[in-house]
């Protein structure tokens, strides 16, 4: 967990929860992966100082870090939480219970805004009802190809403040992608050594798709070796389109 983070579409990253497994294309380069060897390689702790895991101990096994519960209740100022950076929540090896904490925690300090993602869609869809929904989290899927928009039909079955897809590493295009109950989508290409190019006519299509739909629209980067080199530039432009957040709303209504 870190209290800032350098991804451009949140601020700040949370894991109650490390590890996971490869389950479509999206994680064949998985940057969480990555990370967790090269830190194991350094004989880096398992812990930060202040008390955030950094990686799930041998391997990258799942395992759950329940004192890093009690982190979000200690940030003084609002800020925009990505949730399991380097896991999923809706592992099957993650307890209905600890979803539940998780959950409760998010509720219990509103003046964060927590997003989460997954692309285990159908453990999402069957839990859905099962929890308790609290208006201060965004829930989205990974979709990299045409294969996954299944996870985006699940998405549409939850209860989600805010639903948002995140197209990131996109593979390929993705046609026929309809975002009716969707509210936010990202865009972006893969990063590292063995990055898979990103199609510029394949974010264009999603970039077009939103704009006809109304739905807010973020391009994080184009991916490589060096991604920072690529820029974030689509036909002369940055996209950083983002959902209003409820601490905004809240403040409106003043």
């Amino acid at each position: 967990m870190a209290d800032r983070s350098s991804i451009e579409w949140t601020e700040a990253t949370w894991n109650p929860t490390t590890g996971c497994d490869r389950v479509s294309d999206g994680c064949d380069n998985c940057y969480a992966l990555a990370l967790a060897k090269r830190l194991k390689g350094m004989g880096a702790a398992k812990y930060q100082t202040d008390g955030n895991p950094r990686t799930s101990g041998p391997g990258f096994g799942v395992a759950l870090h329940r004192e890093a519960l009690a982190l979000p209740y200690r940030w003084r100022q609002p800020r925009l939480v990505f949730v399991n950076s380097m896991s999923d929540l809706f592992h099957a090896k993650v307890p209905v219970g600890f979803i539940r904490d998780v959950f409760a925690v998010i509720a219990e300090t509103p003046q964060h805004t927590y997003q989460m993602l997954t692309k285990r869609s159908l453990k999402l869809r069957r839990l859905a009802n099962k929890l308790d929904w609290p208006d201060n989290l965004w829930m989205g899927v990974s979709v990299e190809n045409e294969a996954q928009l299944v996870r985006v039909e699940h998405l549409r079955e939850v209860p989600a403040a805010v639903r948002f897809i995140s197209a990131e590493p996109l593979l390929a295009p993705l046609p026929g992608l309809s975002l009716s109950g969707i509210g936010w989508v990202i865009t972006g290409g893969e990063s590292g050594s063995r990055a898979r190019p990103c199609n510029a006519e394949w974010v264009r299509g999603v970039r077009d798709a939103c704009a006809d739909a109304g739905v807010p629209f973020f391009h994080k980067q184009w991916g490589g070796i060096r991604p920072k080199s690529l820029g974030r530039e689509l036909d002369g432009r940055t996209h950083d389109e983002m959902p209003v957040r409820q601490t905004e709303v809240a403040m409106a209504g003043e």
